[in-house]
């Protein structure tokens, strides 16, 4: 399986939360990560007081798991105009950046993993949705 991380499920796999890790242990045939959420994550580090430290694991994890970027291309901006049309059409809105993942995700066909249910409102993806807790 093509596994697409969120950011949630990055952090909780760095904290090395059970239910993250054996996620990504059971289903991560390949990882993958959109560039839209190092995004989320470089902004995250840098608000906090250790961006260095979770910079160096962040990039210690993606070369230990082989992680791919998924970076945003003139393909994916089609899908995610397609994902936001839809949702739209729908009456439903979910956080911007989510459609950006999501359609980083329908790039390469991947199974988004993520503690946010309203990606389950994204018909054009497949979602594994974790629950709270470790």
């Amino acid at each position: 399986m093509k596994l697409v991380l969120d950011a949630n499920i990055y952090c909780d796999f760095a904290e090395g939360l059970p239910d993250a890790v054996d996620a990504i242990a059971t289903y991560g045939q390949s990882i993958f990560i959109p560039s839209v959420v190092l995004g989320e994550l470089f902004f995250g580090f840098m608000k906090g007081s250790r961006q260095q430290f979770n910079e160096k694991k962040l990039r210690q994890v993606v070369s230990r798991l082989k992680i791919e970027i998924i970076d945003v291309n003139a393909d994916v901006a089609r899908k995610y105009a397609m994902i936001y049309l839809s949702l739209q059409k729908k009456g439903f809105k979910i956080p911007i950046n989510d459609v950006w993942i999501s359609a980083c995700c329908m790039e390469i066909g991947g199974t988004l993993l993520t503690r946010d249910k309203h990606f389950e409102l994204v018909d054009q993806i497949e979602v594994m949705v974790l629950g709270k807790g470790g």
